[in-house]
């Protein structure tokens, strides 16, 4: 394992007050390049994520996900000593990242402005849920909440019943923006000087992922159906069950695909030129028609037979997974993308490598921190000796 100075962003020291999904997402993945990463937590019970299931060795599923390779520092910020300990390693740090409730960093006396004037080198990053300015920015955002003020929820789900999407979306979208925000303010720090406040919220995050079906819907006066796994502006594309009940989703892309799809998989070469089918949007308005055929055909094979003679004309097309087939995936085994991570209590669990590979880089893969792990550690190096540090204890600040 490569050791985390000889990482990209070795000396780079990033303070987190985070929560949830959206911070520790961005953090997580500075981490994983070699910055430090102390997490700030609630003394007692830490990050409330931490307490979403019990379902990894007794650990939340989404805890492990989003905190590897950080150090966990417990301080009750509502206290004066708890604020003086984090402005002592806010002035020690390159940045700063928070996603508390709305108003609650202003509260602390560390917004944006405070903080160019006070640390004029550190780099914060907010992640709010509709902006720190604008009529909604004291309300709170969830995940799904954004899912569904975005339309995205009007988009996902069958005719019948909309659906949220299976994961958090919202959130992962803030969280890479304020990750590749942060690593573009370090860039312009480095060559102009200049420290550069970075601000996302999940409400824009996922906007900017729904400009297609915006676009759509904009200027062609309705907005694009909900029909399940089939793709709402292109057909065929989409899941369709064979003989032996298993679903295969496969996709047209162009016309030469078409053309092979009927000649060498519906065995219809008559369809090449049929009017109805002829142009992607021809398919798409006929729909129901093109379905029926692909159904019809479908029912005549299991599914390794369509695979194959999908794949045989060029046609992409996958297996409908399930999470377990996902996770024995012959590509990621083949590829050597699993590590082993430790998690509070001892045990070790599979986790993915980042899905960036970089040349002649070994990114850190470290444990995932119990709660207030390593608070004395780093109070010792900002000069508090062993009473101090009791005294703290014993006053709940830490």
């Amino acid at each position: 394992m490569e050791r985390p100075e000889e990482l990209p962003l070795s000396g780079v020291t990033v303070v987190s007050v985070e929560q949830a999904v959206a911070a520790p997402f961005a953090t997580r993945q500075l981490a994983d390049l070699g910055a430090r990463v102390i997490k700030v937590e609630r003394p007692g019970g830490g990050d409330f994520a931490r307490r979403y299931d019990t379902t990894v060795h007794g650990q939340s599923s989404y805890f492990v996900w989003l905190n590897r390779s950080k150090e966990s520092v417990t301080l009750d910020l509502k206290t004066d000593p708890g604020r003086r300990i984090l402005e002592q390693l806010l002035s020690e740090a390159d940045v700063f990242v928070h996603n508390l409730a709305p108003g609650a960093i202003g509260r602390l006396g560390l917004d944006a402005g405070t903080v160019a004037e006070r640390f004029p080198s550190l780099i914060p990053c907010a992640i709010s849920g509709y902006g720190t300015s604008g009529p909604w920015a004291d309300r709170k955002a969830y995940d799904l909440l954004v899912q569904c003020q975005t339309g995205l929820v009007s988009l996902t789900g069958s005719p019948q019943e909309t659906a949220r999407a299976g994961v958090s979306v919202a959130d992962i979208a803030a969280g890479m923006y304020a990750y590749s925000g942060i690593l573009t303010a370090l860039f312009a720090r480095a060559t102009t000087g200049v420290a550069r406040a970075v601000e996302v919220s999940l409400f824009e995050a996922l906007a900017e992922w729904m400009g297609q079906p915006a676009y759509y819907t904009r200027y062609g006066g309705s907005q694009p159906p909900r029909i399940g796994t089939q793709h709402a502006t292109i057909a065929p594309y989409g899941a369709y069950t064979a003989a032996d009940g298993k679903d295969v989703l496969f996709s047209i892309q162009n016309e030469r695909e078409w053309a092979a799809l009927c000649e060498q998989f519906l065995r219809r070469p008559d369809l090449v030129d049929d009017p109805r089918f002829a142009t992607g949007s021809a398919r798409v308005a006929h729909r129901e028609e093109l379905n029926a055929i692909v159904t019809g055909r479908f029912g005549e094979c299991d599914s390794g037979e369509v695979r194959a003679l999908l794949d045989k004309a060029g046609i992409a097309n996958a297996g409908v997974n399930d999470i377990e087939e996902f996770l024995a995936h012959p590509v990621l085994d083949a590829r050597g993308r699993w590590r082993d991570v430790r998690i509070p209590g001892g045990a070790t669990v599979a986790a993915l490598l980042p899905p960036v590979d970089l040349a002649g880089v070994t990114v850190r893969m470290g444990d995932v921190p119990a709660v207030g792990e390593h608070t004395e550690t780093v109070l010792a190096e900002l000069g508090y000796g062993t009473a101090e540090i009791g005294a703290l204890r014993a006053d709940h600040v830490i």
